[in-house]
């Protein structure tokens, strides 16, 4: 194509016609079998972001006019001062490796167990009943006296030394 007859190609056209590269005599040259009339070689490696940011843009005043205004509050008057700790009386039934009950410290009967904690139940402010296994205690001793307890209707419960259990497969 020569310059003459791309005067008559309009420019839009013009500018993205592809020509052969050709040397002083007119020959193609090697290499690149054509390029653009703009002379640009190189792909773009730049990412366009205005999109993204225009995206983001709409998302975020979606999610201000999407949030509902607070209408109401709840007025809460926090107690100042340095306060009363909690007393909280807690018991603590224990079974050794023999599979021998303690109820804090002193050994006990199945039936000292199921007396004792019916009557700490059947108070007005039941105290914490806490149970800890020895690690190597029998599984069915713990289960029964589990059940003891329940049955005797306690009704604060909660297994306390449960880091000593971490090798339980073994």
């Amino acid at each position: 194509m020569t310059t003459s007859n791309m005067k008559s190609i309009p420019a839009l056209i013009r500018n993205s016609v592809m020509i052969i590269r050709r040397d002083r005599t007119g020959r193609p040259m090697p290499g690149r079998a054509a390029s653009s009339v703009r002379g640009s070689h190189k792909p773009m490696s730049e990412m366009n972001v205005t999109p993204f940011i225009d995206v983001l843009l709409v998302l975020l005043i979606m999610m201000i006019i999407g949030l509902p205004a607070v209408l109401h509050k709840t007025e809460v008057d926090l107690p100042t001062g340095p306060g009363n700790p909690v007393d909280s009386i807690s018991n603590t039934v224990f079974i050794d490796a023999a599979d021998r009950v303690y109820w804090n410290g002193e050994r006990v009967s199945r039936t000292q167990l199921r007396n004792t904690v019916m009557h700490l139940a059947a108070l007005p402010d039941e105290p914490q009943l806490r149970f800890q296994p020895a690690p190597s205690a029998s599984y069915n001793t713990s289960v029964q006296t589990i059940a003891l307890i329940k049955e005797a209707g306690a009704g604060k419960f909660a297994f306390i030394g449960n880091h000593n259990h971490k090798d339980f497969a073994k």
